[in-house]
């Protein structure tokens, strides 16, 4: 998988990606990150790359020469033209299915918005997907494409070992993970549960599986109505249910 964010700060996505497992599966060559400096493809002597927006308004707004230029650089060394994600407020809100989506992908561009906001026109010219982390505004796109790349790139094969496997995380069958526990067994009169000191794997498991219920139900049950379930998991859920309406 090929990264490539077009930016105005690439010095800032590349310090954070480059680090943990992200950086670790670029030095070994699984994926690769490229920060496209889109200042480099300004035609203006000072590098300005935005201007005042036509009609009025507060702000500016960035200009369509130097990103439409900066994405050409990209298509002349990629195979094929490549899905282009802007981030912005407007688009569709990020989630885990749309991270296994983009991770089928060979190649990705992420587009990082400044100030009022991008020409219209490059957005139409190059834009194929709108993305955003929630409703609420950040100063640019840099911190939500860190946030997607590091999210897709864990569901790339061989990015993670065993020990950090993501088959059974948060979002896993759309449930949030169960809770986790390490030594000591004792901590502060708080105890590890029992039937995870049983050795008994049956119990363990379904015991993770109704805590991940549990949390789901409490926490983020808009989840459970895409969640897979079987009968025991709906008896489960009938029964929180009971009990919260009891209570």
């Amino acid at each position: 998988m090929k990264f490539h964010i077009l930016t105005l700060f690439p010095e800032m996505v590349l310090s954070g990606l480059n680090t943990s497992i992200v950086g670790r599966a670029s030095k070994n060559g699984l994926l690769s990150i490229e920060a496209v400096n889109i200042r480099d493809f300004s035609t203006n002597k000072h590098r300005h790359v935005d201007d005042y927006p036509y009609g009025g308004g507060a702000g500016m707004v960035m200009q369509p020469e130097p990103i439409y230029a900066a994405y050409q650089s990209i298509c002349e060394q990629a195979q094929k033209k490549p899905r282009v994600i802007y981030l912005t407020p407007q688009g569709r809100v990020f989630h885990q299915q749309m991270a296994e989506e983009f991770a089928k992908e060979e190649e990705l561009v992420f587009l990082c918005g400044h100030y009022e906001g991008v020409d219209e026109r490059v957005l139409e010219l190059i834009a194929t997907d709108y993305v955003s982390m929630g409703d609420y505004v950040l100063t640019g796109g840099e911190l939500p494409a860190m946030v997607m790349i590091d999210c897709i790139s864990r569901l790339l094969p061989g990015v993670l070992n065993n020990e950090e496997s993501a088959e059974f995380e948060s979002f896993h069958d759309n449930l949030l993970e169960y809770p986790q526990y390490t030594r000591p067994e004792v901590f502060l009169d708080k105890k590890v549960p029992e039937v995870l000191l049983s050795g008994h794997h049956a119990n363990i498991e379904r015991w993770r599986r109704e805590q991940s219920l549990k949390r789901t139900f409490e926490r983020r049950p808009d989840l459970l109505e895409m969640a897979v379930l079987d009968k025991k998991d709906r008896a489960f859920l009938k029964m929180l249910q009971e009990g919260k309406e009891q209570g």
